[in-house]
């Protein structure tokens, strides 16, 4: 079996970091192959197209994006930037470049990775506050939830895509 045909948690990569850091990475890699793989296919105005009400796979990659970038923040002990605000509510602004689309994802996907991958082992119980409440977490905790979060939102982005594909496939027929 082919090395991208076995999910990342599976090919024993990572074994010199911790399970929790090593389960988050190994998510965050499934995310970005799977992202890939059910886009290929997918031109500019298929990936904004939102078929049946469903927000469009572009939006899925946005978010995912920008809440990684917002998620890391408060990881880091910050707090949120205008910019960051202001992208937030531009995560369903239809975009028309497909290039900077996957720029955007990818360059978030890398960077939490490599953030997740240089975090101290015990740095890992370190309190942190999310949001303007200062909800209380953990500095694993907001780790774990940026790997469940962008988990779930890739599988809803290949729901989208696949909706579209069939609805392109079945015009086509």
């Amino acid at each position: 079996m082919a090395e991208h045909e076995v999910e990342p948690w599976l090919r024993g990569t990572h074994t010199d970091i911790d399970p929790v850091r090593r389960a988050v990475v190994h998510a965050l890699e499934l995310a970005e192959e799977d992202v890939h793989r059910w886009t290929r296919d997918l031109d500019s105005e298929a990936l904004e197209l939102e078929p049946l009400g469903l927000p469009s796979v572009a939006f899925q990659m946005r978010h995912i994006a920008r809440s990684i970038d917002r998620l890391t923040t408060y990881a880091s002990a910050g707090s949120l930037s205008e910019d960051q605000l202001l992208a937030l509510g531009t995560e369903r602004t239809p975009g028309n470049n497909r290039e900077a689309l996957f720029q955007e994802f990818t360059a978030s996907v890398r960077d939490v990775r490599r953030f997740v991958m240089t975090l101290p082992l015990e740095d890992l119980i370190k309190p942190r506050s999310v949001g303007r409440a200062g909800l209380p977490t953990t500095l694993a905790g907001l780790m774990i939830h940026i790997a469940e979060h962008t988990q779930r939102h890739t599988g809803q982005l290949i729901t989208t895509a696949k909706v579209v594909m069939a609805l392109r496939d079945a015009q086509g027929s």
